[in-house]
C-alpha cells in the first residue's frame, strides 16, 4: 500500500528464499537446514521483472553461507544472505528459556490451510481478519498463510517463513494512525523449519528514537516457537498506510470501508 507499483516486502523476501534455495539444492546439500536469514531492502522493488543472482560464500561441514541478489534491469534493489546448518543432538546442560510461548488462533476461527488468505489479527481485540478493529496502539500479533512465489509452484516451508517475516514490521509498527515505519530489513532466525506454511508472529519489544525503529517479534506455527525476527524502519509518516480503512478478499483484492 505504500504504492501501486511497489513488490510488497514479502513478496521480495519469498523470492530471494526461493533462489537461496535452488542455490542450496545445487549444491546437492541435503543435509542443512536453514537457521538465519537477513534481508537488506534498500530500494523499492517495482513491478517488473527480477533477475536473482546466487553464490555460495562459505561451505564446510556443518554449514552453508548463500548470497542473493535482486536485480531488475541494471539496477540492484535488494539482497540477502542465507545461513543453513547441519542440526545434530541437542546439548545436555539446561539452558533458560521462556514459559509463555505464543500460540495460534483456534482452530474454530482459523482452521488448518496451505492456501492463501487474508491474515487474522489479534490486539486488545481477539483474532480476527478485521484490520479496522486492530488499528490501536496495542501489542500485536498475526497469522498468515503465504502467497506462492511462483504461480503453480509449491511453496516450501522457509519460503513462507522468509516471506511472513516480513511482516513483523506491521506487527511492531502498527498503531493507532496505521503503520507510520517504513522497514529497511528483516533479520530472521530460525531453531526449525516451519510444519506448514501458515506462520505467526507476535510483538515482544519495540524501541524508537529520532525515527529509527527497532522490532522483534516471535516466530511460531502450529507446533510451537520457531524463532524470532527483528527490524530496522525509519519513520514514514507522509506516507502512512492506513490499515483501519481497509479490507482484503483472499484472492487479494483490496477496497476502501471508510472515505
Amino acid at each position: 500500500m505504500w504504492s501501486d507499483d511497489q513488490l510488497h516486502g514479502v513478496a521480495v523476501s519469498g523470492a530471494l528464499a526461493r533462489a537461496a534455495e535452488q542455490c542450496l539444492e545445487a549444491t546437492g546439500r541435503t543435509d542443512l537446514r536453514p537457521a538465519r536469514w537477513v534481508v537488506d531492502l534498500f530500494k523499492a522493488a517495482r513491478m517488473r521483472p527480477c533477475t536473482f543472482e546466487t553464490s555460495v560464500v562459505r561451505e564446510g561441514s556443518r554449514i552453508c553461507l548463500v548470497d542473493v541478489t535482486l536485480t531488475q534491469g541494471d539496477v540492484r534493489v535488494a539482497r540477502a544472505s542465507a545461513t543453513f546448518l547441519k542440526p545434530s543432538a541437542t546439548a545436555p546442560g539446561e539452558v533458560w528459556q521462556p514459559d509463555d510461548r505464543p500460540s495460534p488462533p483456534p482452530l474454530d476461527v482459523a482452521p488448518e490451510t496451505d492456501e492463501p488468505r487474508v491474515p487474522y489479527l489479534r490486539s486488545s481485540s481477539p483474532w480476527s481478519q478485521n484490520f479496522t478493529e486492530h488499528q490501536n496502539a496495542d501489542r500485536k500479533a498475526s497469522w498468515s498463510s503465504a502467497i506462492p512465489v511462483v504461480p503453480d509452484e509449491p511453496l516450501t516451508p522457509f519460503q513462507a517463513v522468509a516471506a511472513a517475516a516480513d511482516g513483523a514490521s506491521m506487527v511492531t509498527n502498527w498503531g493507532s494512525n496505521g503503520v507510520e515505519y517504513i522497514n529497511t530489513d528483516i533479520a530472521l532466525t530460525l531453531a526449525r523449519t516451519p510444519v506448514g506454511v501458515e506462520i505467526g508472529l507476535l510483538a515482544t519489544d519495540r524501541v524508537e528514537h529520532d525515527g529509527i525503529a527497532s522490532g522483534t517479534t516471535a516466530v511460531f506455527d502450529r507446533v510451537g516457537p520457531l524463532g524470532t525476527v527483528t527490524v530496522a524502519a525509519l519513520a514514514n509518516a507522509q506516507r502512512t498506510v492506513d490499515m483501519g480503512g481497509v479490507e482484503y478478499s483472499d484472492d487479494g483484492q483490496r477496497r476502501a470501508t471508510r472515505v
